[in-house]
């Protein structure tokens, strides 16, 4: 049925679904004829199995006419409004049926870009959590009855042994859905409890990443491009687990990715896949190690190697050979800021003349999340709130907050942007390097060398962010 009338739909209508099931399933009961319920549906939503399921929570047969979600949000607001709480963020059923239960979190996880899915159990309860723009969401309440069932089937499909509740255990599963193939790495971990799992969703296609949306300021972004015009060096792109390094990494691989370079990579785990670059899975298990590929990799005549991580000091080693011998190497790091990245690598025993003579291009990076753009709320800022605390106040009449709404799952964030600060290094800073001078701030000031504070703060002033989103780069 289409909607010739959505302003006045009957209200015994109305009744045949709770409002808990109409914000859930995101539906609208709008006639009833021979048994069977029409439903506007908001055709945003994923919808591969809500018939059957709606049909057997309901009792009835059902009928979808997929309608434009702004109409079908104000349907809901209008006919709830006493349920407006959306119960993504609320206790949703579990099936008993591990092997569909299973199948659709992933697919509903994948779809909402989410990067883990937490399942765990507590003396009271079981839940399943989604990690969606680096915050862990609530999306399921289990019985502590049907927990062994879930974990068994994942544990099967994974290759784990269903036997072992005791030690951790580590595994894979191959998923393939609606033609996307990719991986999910698998960590069990016993707790008080019981197990806990952690699913990882790997290997998402590179193709759409662009290296022109990911963050960079029209100045950072010139300073990066310009060093990977150079055929030998090594760039380096710093920042803590979870920052995005690894698609920042790919968007240049992406960009330097021709029929006339040779690309290889090595990496734990393989976390995108792009046609016409060369991957390796670390194995250390049978010997496959980061330094010992890398050597490897010298005779198979590449023009570029991505390095997943320098993480000791065979393999910063391993790296600058490779950059000294006519090679451009990527790789990431754990350090701070960019101009740490130096010091860090001085510490692993790298002389720093080597340094000076290789690197190429430091940089540091943080995603950032930005706010809801249907529930953020402009409030005058109040700088004595974070006096003292800040080495710079802000100084902006007003700024925006989050609140929360079901279009952000009551978090007040919608989506992420990367941050970033930029060091191309030319011969000044060589000489720093040299000198092993670790405070350089006034002379990249000079240079126009925007930090990652400055450029999260622009962000800020934008109303895209918030202040507590920022905060800690702010307070460095």
């Amino acid at each position: 049925m289409t909607p010739a009338n959505t302003q006045s739909i009957d209200p015994v209508i109305v009744k045949l679904i709770s409002g808990k099931q109409a914000w859930h399933y995101r539906i609208i009961p709008s006639a009833q004829q021979n048994g069977i319920i029409f439903l506007y549906a908001d055709e945003e939503a994923s919808y591969e199995s809500l018939p059957d399921e709606l049909e057997l929570l309901i009792g009835k047969r059902v009928s979808l006419s997929k309608q434009p979600r702004p109409m079908v949000q104000g349907l809901l607001e209008k006919y709830y409004p006493n349920d407006r709480q959306d119960s993504r963020l609320q206790a949703d059923y579990y099936t008993g049926d591990a092997d569909s239960f299973l199948n659709n979190l992933i697919a509903e996880a994948r779809n909402l870009k989410s990067s883990d899915i937490h399942i765990e159990i507590y003396e009271e309860k079981c839940r399943v959590r989604i990690r969606i723009d680096g915050m862990l969401v609530q999306r399921y309440i289990l019985e502590k009855k049907q927990y062994p069932s879930l974990i068994n089937k994942i544990k099967i499909v994974s290759n784990l042994d269903i036997a072992e509740k005791r030690l951790p255990q580590d595994g894979r599963i191959y998923f393939e859905h609606n033609g996307h193939k990719f991986d999910i790495r698998v960590s069990v971990l016993p707790t008080l409890h019981g197990e806990k799992v952690v699913l990882r969703l790997l290997s998402n296609d590179a193709t759409n990443i662009d290296i022109q949306s990911l963050g960079f300021s029209a100045f950072d972004l010139d300073n990066y491009l310009e060093g990977l015009k150079k055929k030998q060096g090594i760039i380096l792109i710093s920042g803590p687990t979870g920052s995005g390094k690894t698609t920042t990494l790919y968007a240049t691989l992406k960009l330097l990715n021709t029929d006339t370079r040779n690309i290889l990579t090595i990496e734990d785990p393989i976390e995108y896949t792009l046609e016409g670059v060369n991957q390796v899975q670390v194995k250390e298990s049978i010997g496959l190690t980061f330094a010992g590929t890398l050597r490897n990799f010298l005779r198979q005549d590449p023009n570029i190697i991505m390095l997943g991580e320098i993480r000791d000091t065979d393999t910063a080693n391993m790296a600058i050979r490779m950059a000294l011998t006519g090679h451009l190497v990527l790789s990431t790091i754990h350090t701070n800021s960019a101009w740490g990245t130096i010091s860090r690598l001085i510490d692993m025993g790298i002389p720093s003349f080597l340094l000076a003579d290789t690197l190429e291009t430091t940089v540091a990076q943080r995603l950032v999340r930005l706010l809801c753009p249907s529930c953020k709320a402009r409030k005058e800022f109040d700088p004595a709130h974070f006096s003292g605390r800040l080495k710079t106040l802000p100084k902006v009449p007003y700024h925006y907050v989050a609140r929360g709404c079901p279009e952000c799952y009551n978090t007040g964030y919608k989506g992420r942007k990367a941050v970033y600060e930029v060091i191309p290094l030319d011969e000044e800073l060589a000489d720093e390097i040299r000198a092993r001078n670790s405070n350089v701030s006034e002379l990249l000031a000079r240079k126009g060398i925007k930090t990652l504070s400055g450029n999260a703060f622009e962000l800020f002033e934008q109303g895209l962010t918030s202040i507590e989103e920022i905060y800690s780069l702010l307070a460095n």
